[in-house]
């Protein structure tokens, strides 16, 4: 079985799932970022599908292009499953047509709460006591996919979005590899995509 990890930042869940040994066949990043750094250091192939170049950033940007460039990257490697790991765009319907039940993502909340770009600020700000990390598939629906995995962090007094994130993190950076792994498992004992579960 062969994964591809969409990244957009330090790559630091990469780096994790490499070192837990999930079968990291390719690593495509939206903009220049250490990421791309972590898969070379470890020998993974990597490919930048820049966002510059269909748009940028802003209001041109041609997300249904980008989605069919990232799309078409992803099958010339011949990817079974994808594991967005931190990318930081949302994709559109062709990447659901090829790899729908198939793409993974992780989210700094235990959803549906908090779902969104500012899970860990929405948290503080609504003075609840535990957050935590999910797994989940991706659909269109940003962080409305079937949950496969959960786990509860606490949330401290004198915590700050940052000391909070990474707490956070820490259970990310395990959780997600292992929820990886299953997954794979499952699609090759059955031969099909993933199915949903807490």
């Amino acid at each position: 079985m062969r994964v591809a990890v969409l990244v957009s930042g330090s790559g630091t869940i990469l780096d994790a799932m490499i070192d837990r040994g999930v079968p990291v066949a390719l690593v495509l990043s939206d903009r220049r970022c250490r990421a791309l750094e972590v898969a070379a250091d470890a020998g993974v192939p990597a490919r930048l599908v820049d966002r510059r170049d269909f748009g940028g950033f802003g209001p041109d940007f041609d997300r249904r292009s980008y989605t069919v460039a990232v799309t078409e990257a992803l099958s010339a490697a011949g990817v079974d499953l994808v594991a967005m790991a931190g990318f930081g765009t949302v994709l559109d319907q062709p990447v659901h047509d090829v790899y729908g039940g198939r793409i993974l993502n992780t989210h700094p909340a235990l959803l549906p709460a908090f779902p969104g770009w500012h899970a860990v600020e929405a948290a503080l700000e609504a003075g609840v006591r535990v957050t935590g990390c999910t797994v989940h598939l991706a659909t269109l629906e940003t962080d409305a996919g079937p949950i496969l995995a959960q786990e509860a962090v606490p949330v401290l007094e004198d915590d700050t979005v940052a000391t909070l994130h990474e707490r956070i993190k820490a259970v990310e950076r395990r959780l997600y590899p292992d929820t990886l792994l299953d997954v794979l498992g499952r699609l090759a004992t059955a031969g099909g995509p993933a199915q949903g579960g807490t």
